[in-house]
């Protein structure tokens, strides 16, 4: 956009719609945008490439607000550029089912990139943004066909560098030269608490510099004309870079400015009175005059820029057809079409060969075969690749000066996952990261924020129970499968053998709606035999593994715990117990079968009991008060993987007992 109008006044409007909306909905943090003002006016107003008419615009820049209890800020910049945000959705800031809650909210505000709010996790999804344009650029781009072309630019603030996640996503964004990467810092020395100088002293400027990335220090973050130069510089260098805006966190409230007071709560009615005065603002609440909406019209600009994009990529498409139509596939997060015929394949092959194998290698050899057919995965590891086994054969290490399709994350659970999401919201990969799974635990609230925004993630966790062996509790999981699974929206699999891994993988690559967990032992598994209709109805969540007429119990288990619940089958029928093996993979895809075939599989009226080597609390949901449930609610112990089994209690002769308990 162009504008003769004074950027002070372009500013003001921003300061003046945050300052409005906050008091309106008496909730809200008005400091930020009134703060960073200036910074917004020179990226948006000199740099920022979008077109307001077409928000999913495939090249254009990716912007997010780490800080995103700014979301005032945002909305604003949405509404005064021609997004589809009226005033009126201004004016309902932060109420029901409005387009302007509380946090940024993707897929819920036209425009909005990444959903925001705790801290240092926009940041890391800008990361994984950056690192997916870099990728795609290497992939795509041609000599005079630059189609993946894009910045992506971060504000953020003292809080998301107070985060630990900070350090994970920054050091390595560093490590990998992520040039296209800008971020704005919101320098303010304020936070909730008061002035940060009491617990955060660190040289932040020193701190990116080790980083390897490019530093802007002491920028004037409320010089339109210094933050423009900034950025300009910015773009220009080879690694990401930092500039340090130095701002007044609620400038423009007289009285407030500069303190806590301004951060997290509405300015009230005298002193937004005097904020008018000081700003020279005459206009009432939520209005907006002609000229500044003139000066931020982004609509013919962004037109513009689509515009010669799509003739550049049509020139693209005349050139090289087939990378121009892979290209649009996998932007649009459609799958190949020969996906299918290649699961069916990899699954009838699964049935033939009938391996005992660890889930976790049935896991890699699930990948090896969708490998073949889907271009756009994009695995990882936090520093357990030889353990997770999330390499194949053709996957390459992305590094700094080598682009790949496996990251080698390091020792940054919590980062690879934000991360992920972050890759996936931008589009043209499907993401997965694996680590041991009691690390989830560091991972949760990415996995939380990846199934809030409904992102196509997928997060691998192996050595899934006390099965993991010697090396003792630290590393045992216990709770965490239930953990995940009360999580809304997030599929959690753990299959029980080679067939129903494959399956695992069909599923979470194929799911549109959300991510998926797939959970896998460190240890081997026995293939289980099946008939058609049982393999069909592994995608259901959870089928009759083993049947009896005239069954009196059922037994219900999950990956390798199935092994333990077949053998009890076969001890109770010698003893003339005919019961139900029920193998249920996924709870999550279960609960969301139709009524009818929940009670084909636990039919009403048999007692149940419910075998897993994990908390026990769960199960309850299940069995109901007359089951039981053979499971685990202490910490485990260093052993050996079959001593523990035993000394837990998950052996044939327990759940045996236990099944007879419940027909007493």
């Amino acid at each position: 956009m162009t504008s003769t109008l004074p950027t002070t006044k372009m500013a003001n409007a921003i300061r003046a719609l945050a300052m409005d909306a906050v008091q309106k909905a008496n909730s809200g943090h008005p400091g930020m945008p009134m703060g960073m003002a200036e910074i917004a006016v020179a990226l948006w107003g000199k740099h920022y490439r979008h077109n307001p008419a077409n928000p999913h615009w495939v090249n254009r820049d990716r912007f997010v607000v780490s800080n995103g209890h700014g979301s005032m800020l945002h909305y604003a910049l949405l509404h005064l550029t021609g997004y589809d945000l009226s005033m009126e959705e201004i004016r309902n800031f932060r109420q029901l089912h409005s387009k302007t809650p509380g946090h940024p909210e993707v897929h819920i505000t036209p425009g909005i990139e990444t959903t925001t709010g705790p801290l240092g996790q926009g940041l890391t999804n800008a990361v994984g943004m950056a690192l997916a344009e870099k990728l795609l650029a290497a992939e795509f781009n041609k000599p005079g066909f630059d189609v993946v072309d894009h910045h992506t630019y971060v504000l953020l603030g003292d809080g998301c560098l107070m985060e630990g996640i900070s350090h994970e996503a920054c050091s390595l964004a560093g490590t990998l030269r992520l040039s296209r990467l800008i971020a704005l810092y919101d320098d303010n020395g304020i936070s909730i608490d008061g002035k940060v100088d009491g617990w955060f002293l660190d040289d932040t400027p020193k701190r990116f510099e080790a980083y390897h990335w490019n530093v802007i220090r002491d920028v004037d973050g409320h010089n339109v004309d210094a933050v423009n130069a900034a950025i300009a510089q910015a773009k220009t260098s080879d690694k990401p870079t930092l500039i340090c805006c130095k701002t007044v966190i609620g400038k423009g409230a007289p009285n407030m400015q500069g303190t806590d007071k301004v951060h997290g709560a509405a300015l009230g009615d005298k002193e937004i009175a005097a904020t008018r005065e000081a700003i020279d603002w005459a206009n009432a609440p939520f209005e907006i005059p002609s000229d500044v909406y003139s000066a931020w019209n982004a609509k013919e600009t962004g037109s513009k820029l689509e515009g010669e994009w799509d003739a550049l990529f049509k020139a693209y498409g005349e050139r090289y057809p087939q990378e121009a139509g892979e290209l649009v596939r996998r932007m649009k997060g459609e799958l190949p079409g020969n996906l299918d015929a290649a699961v069916e394949a990899y699954i009838a092959s699964c049935v033939e060969k009938k391996e005992t194998i660890a889930t976790r290698k049935a896991s890699q050899n699930a990948i090896q075969a969708l490998a073949q057919v889907l271009p756009e995965f994009l695995g990882g590891s936090a520093d357990l690749t030889g353990s997770n086994l999330t390499n194949w054969k053709e996957s390459v290490a992305v590094r700094a000066d080598q682009p790949g399709n496996h990251i080698n994350y390091g020792v940054r659970e919590f980062g690879m996952s934000a991360v992920m999401n972050g890759i996936a919201l931008h589009g043209g990969f499907i993401p997965f990261g694996a680590t041991f799974l009691t690390f989830s635990d560091y991972s949760r609230n990415a996995i939380r924020m990846a199934a809030l925004m409904k992102t196509r993630s997928i997060f691998v966790f192996t050595h899934d129970s006390i099965g993991l062996g010697e090396d003792g509790p630290t590393h045992q999981s216990v709770e965490h499968v239930s953990s995940l699974r009360l999580i809304p929206q997030l599929d959690n699999w753990r299959p029980c053998d080679t067939v129903e891994s494959a399956i695992a993988w069909k599923n979470a690559v194929k799911r549109k709606d959300g991510p998926s967990t797939l959970i896998f032992s460190r240890q081997n598994l026995p293939f289980m035999e099946r008939n058609a209709d049982q393999i069909a109805n592994i995608d259901k969540g959870a089928y009759v593994l083993r049947d009896a007429a005239g069954a009196k119990a059922v037994l219900i288990a999950t990956g390798s715990e199935v092994e333990l619940a077949v053998k009890a089958a076969d001890e109770l029928a010698k003893q003339g117990i005919p019961v139900r093996v029920v193998s249920m993979p996924s709870t999550d895809v279960f609960d969301r079968q139709d009524a009818a075939y929940k009670t084909s599989v636990l039919p009403k009226g048999l007692p149940r009991v419910a075998v897993e080597a994990g908390v026990t609390a769960f199960w309850h949901k299940y069995v109901g008060l007359e089951g039981a449930v053979v499971g685990i609610d202490t910490f485990g112990e260093s052993a050996p993987a079959g001593v523990l089994f035993k000394h837990f209690g998950f052996t044939t002769e327990r759940v045996v007992e236990t099944v007879k308990s419940v027909l007493v």
